[in-house]
């Protein structure tokens, strides 16, 4: 038995931006096909585009893979084209195993048939019995929430509500892989609560998940490796982290503003200049991995080339995602530099830094008295943290301090 579960190789898709020239390319195709003709699968012809150019690679058993990129970079048809939806233009896709997948709304279902009818159907497609059907029934119903509406006509049925029952069909089919597409977005937040905490049990069990999302911290947590694709092609491919970052940096330039981590864009006088950061534990030793429980100081050394009077400094915490978790400003403590000229520094101790799992980083910025303009700010270098320690980083970011208690009756 192969050790990996999808190996795609130098997987290709074109399409027209025509409907009239796509038409006609298809039957000239189907023509050519028929009298034994090639039909030119590495030729562009006039309106078609890559939509998928020379794509590989190897997804293992039991991993977890992440595909991002911006719309319209071709994520989706690699998902199609793994689950045999579209035939590609060149290269070849090898999938070992039952596959359960969501990819588009109310794909596979029948909008005359009732939600129930429907199970049946979308069932049989994934490869399910109807013996597996009947016995999963009520739990693909309770899973969906769809009691009041099972017997009702799918299409009468919002966006919302078909990816509840495709999802729930799909998780209970038993894949042994699951392509789950950007679609759980339409769902409401409950329900894409529940969901991810199915994929991550699937993910326990040994199922290998494919996953699509814009949703960058939640790839992070999720997923053992990803891919980045870019106008069709691969753009980064490896461990997530690395992925992202090279995601986040292309994102970035493509804003034309590289220092963009969260924090809206601010132009800087330059009358002060954020020269070192650095971040130690209670010991002193410098760090970038640390547990919610522990303590974190933060030391700036900084040189103002002007004579700056009582500057009021934000001190911020981002997560990996963009999500700003955390926002101080120094005179809300009491806390005054006086009078800047030349160069200095100060310290910031977080006695519990209280967050959950993930990637994290800090950023400054020097304000006038009046708060109006910045005369400095340090994004771009600011240091990131691996935050360790027990939670759930896809429900919440923070981890508070918490004593449980039994009271004597």
């Amino acid at each position: 038995m192969t050790e990996y579960a999808i190996v795609a190789d130098e997987l290709s898709k074109k399409y027209c931006r025509s409907l009239k020239r796509s038409m006609l390319y298809g039957m000239v195709d189907i023509s050519r096909n028929i009298l034994g003709i090639s039909s030119g699968p590495d030729i562009l012809r006039k309106d078609e585009f890559w939509a998928l150019d020379r794509v590989s690679l190897k997804i293992a058993e039991g991993e977890t893979y992440g595909l991002i990129g911006p719309n319209g970079s071709g994520k989706t048809t690699f998902l199609k084209l793994i689950n045999g939806i579209f035939w590609p233009d060149k290269g070849s896709a090898t999938v070992y195993g039952r596959i359960g997948s969501l990819i588009q709304v109310g794909a596979g279902f029948h909008p005359m048939l009732t939600g129930g009818e429907n199970i049946f159907v979308n069932g049989a497609i994934l490869g399910m019995s109807r013996g597996e059907i009947k016995s999963k029934f009520k739990d693909i119903i309770d899973f969906a929430e769809l009691d009041d509406f099972i017997d009702t006509p799918v299409k009468y049925y919002s966006s919302g509500m078909f990816v509840r029952l495709g999802f729930s069909i799909a998780v209970h089919a038993k894949p042994d892989i699951l392509l789950v597409d950007e679609i759980l977005s339409v769902g409401d937040i409950n329900f894409q609560r529940k969901c991810m905490r199915k994929i991550a049990e699937l993910k326990e069990q040994g199922v290998t998940i494919v996953l699509i999302s814009h949703n960058l911290y939640m790839v992070e947590g999720l997923c053992d490796r990803a891919m980045c694709l870019v106008n069709g092609n691969t753009f980064a491919e490896g461990e997530t982290v690395d992925v992202i970052k090279q995601y986040r940096d292309h994102m970035n330039r493509q804003r034309e503003d590289p220092a963009y981590t969260g924090v809206d864009p601010i132009n800087t006088s330059g009358d002060v200049m954020i020269t070192d950061v650095t971040i130690t534990d209670e010991n002193g030793d410098i760090k970038n991995t640390f547990y919610a429980a522990d303590k974190a100081r933060i030391t700036v050394k900084y040189n103002a080339v002007k004579t700056i009077t009582d500057p009021n400094i934000s001190i911020g915490i981002v997560r990996s995602d963009g999500l700003r978790c955390f926002v101080e400003k120094s005179r809300t403590h009491g806390f005054s530099l006086g009078t800047l000229n030349g160069e200095g520094s100060f310290n910031v101790t977080i006695n519990k830094l209280q967050l959950l799992p993930g990637k994290y980083m800090f950023y400054f910025i020097f304000w006038d008295s009046s708060n109006s303009f910045a005369f400095a700010r340090r994004q771009e270098d600011a240091i990131t943290i691996n935050a360790g320690g027990p939670g759930n980083p896809y429900e919440s970011v923070f981890h508070p301090d918490i004593e449980w208690r039994k009271e004597n009756a």
